[in-house]
């Protein structure tokens, strides 16, 4: 029997980077840790979007004692169409990805990206990189890359049963050798399990605006781009290659786990610290909602959410949205807080919301906890018509280049899913229509398959 070589997976590709993934993050990582791999890199198209949850999981295969190293990293098409990984070595490395992506989104419409080959030449010292040509023989690039990422880049080799194989890993070789380029083993992997094919065909068809018996060459030529078994991995990759995987999982050192939230330091006035500057607003704030001193009961209650807030260290986060807040009243902006930060004393004394301690009882605990180890959510809602002047004010104060708006991830809704696979799979409008009409969003799973059987 073949012997299972330690193994790390590169390089893939999640449903984040939209019909190109046949698997969710989470099922990458869970497969992986099955398998016994030592990490896995999860590197969407310059994306780091389903690093979150491939983290959760990371963190749920650890409970199961199968623990595997998640390295955060995303790939990007350089100009000649081959790919570029990039897998960060440490938090700066990390810091250096977030800003190329930050910037090719930046430089491009909605949902793309633009990234010329110069950019990459610059400001990526703490990261590796693993380079998949598009052509074998591609010398240029593999000069330019080993110049710009000296003892960073590998040229990574994808094998998946073609009938040229061998000529292809002796092709590369030879590429790496001339180029002074390590080789190293990886599957360019879009899917946890085989299984996953049809499903990736699907979406591939999808991709192309036709349909799957029309996708010709467009497809895979095989189901070979899913997580394999390490055995297989041993009859298919040199031992070197392989043991080179892990050796370039073992220099990713940084893990998410090591991020935290950095605040805003102009909110907190020159001489003063955090906590003291949040207890004088909290002070004054007292005064002016009731006129005086709290009761004995209410300043216990602010006193508590004080002492936890400064043991969480969330005071600049207080004084964060106190400030925006401030701003909008101070323009005659309506403004209001809601949520959980209801529960809040303290951010009524703020000014944040309008939901008054003395008449109601507080369950600060929905709002912050020491057992949920997160920030506070405070939602606070602007009027629409000058929303764009608490915006522009943020961006004054804090620079176009600290501060962003948050993106949400659009995904498929089940009646834009079932049309566009019902074209995908060649089925006339009358039956995509029929199908799409007889599903809801809160249909289960089970609940689509039975309407889809009940319709033929």
């Amino acid at each position: 029997m073949q012997h299972a070589s330690s193994y790390a997976e590169l390089v893939c590709t999640s449903n984040f980077t939209f019909l190109e993934g046949a698997s969710h993050p989470q099922e990458l990582v869970a497969r992986a840790a099955e398998l016994g791999y030592r990490a896995i890199a999860i590197t969407d198209e310059c994306s780091l979007a389903g690093t979150v949850r491939a983290l959760e999981e990371a963190r749920r295969c650890a409970e199961r004692g199968q623990s595997i190293a998640l390295i955060p990293g995303s790939s990007f098409r350089l100009e000649n169409g081959s790919r570029l990984v990039l897998l960060p070595e440490d938090h700066a490395g990390y810091t250096e990805l977030c800003a190329l992506i930050t910037r090719g989104r930046r430089n491009a419409p909605k949902g793309e990206y633009a990234l010329p080959d110069a950019l990459f030449e610059r400001g990526l010292r703490h990261c590796l990189a693993v380079w998949l040509p598009a052509d074998e023989d591609d010398l240029f690039t593999a000069h330019w890359l080993a110049a710009y990422f000296p003892d960073r880049c590998w040229l990574g080799v994808s094998l998946s049963l073609g009938p040229d194989d061998s000529l292809r890993l002796h092709r590369l070789t030879a590429t790496a050798r001339a180029a002074g380029l390590p080789l190293t083993a990886c599957g360019d992997v879009r899917m946890h399990v085989r299984s996953r094919r049809m499903l990736l065909d699907a979406l591939t068809a999808v991709r192309h605006g036709c349909t799957v018996a029309a996708l010709g060459y467009r497809t895979l030529p095989s189901g070979e781009r899913h997580l394999r078994p390490r055995e297989r991995l041993a009859r298919l990759f040199p031992e070197e290659l392989l043991a080179e995987s892990v050796a370039i999982a073992e220099r990713c050192r940084f893990r998410l786990d090591q991020l935290q939230y950095r605040y805003p330091r102009e909110v907190v006035p020159e001489g003063m610290s955090p906590i003291e500057h949040l207890r004088e607003l909290t002070a004054a704030g007292i005064h002016e909602r009731w006129g005086g001193p709290a009761s004995p009961a209410l300043r216990a209650q602010i006193e508590k959410e004080l002492e936890l807030i400064e043991e969480l260290r969330y005071e600049p986060y207080f004084l964060t949205v106190y400030d925006i807040v401030r701003f909008a009243r101070s323009r005659g902006i309506l403004c209001q807080g809601r949520g959980s930060a209801a529960n809040s004393a303290v951010c009524y004394c703020l000014g944040i919301t309008e939901v008054d301690p003395a008449r109601m009882s507080m369950l600060f605990e929905r709002f912050i906890s020491r057992e949920r180890d997160e920030p506070p959510d405070i939602d606070v809602d602007f009027e629409h018509e000058r929303r764009e002047e608490v915006i522009q004010y943020i961006y004054r104060k804090y620079g176009r280049d600290r501060a962003a708006l948050a993106a949400t991830v659009i995904t498929y809704r089940p009646r834009s899913a079932i049309r566009d696979m019902g074209k995908a799979l060649g089925f006339s409008l009358t039956q995509v229509d029929q199908l799409a009409r007889n599903t809801a969003w809160w249909d289960n799973p089970e609940g689509f398959t039975r309407r889809i059987r009940q319709q033929g």
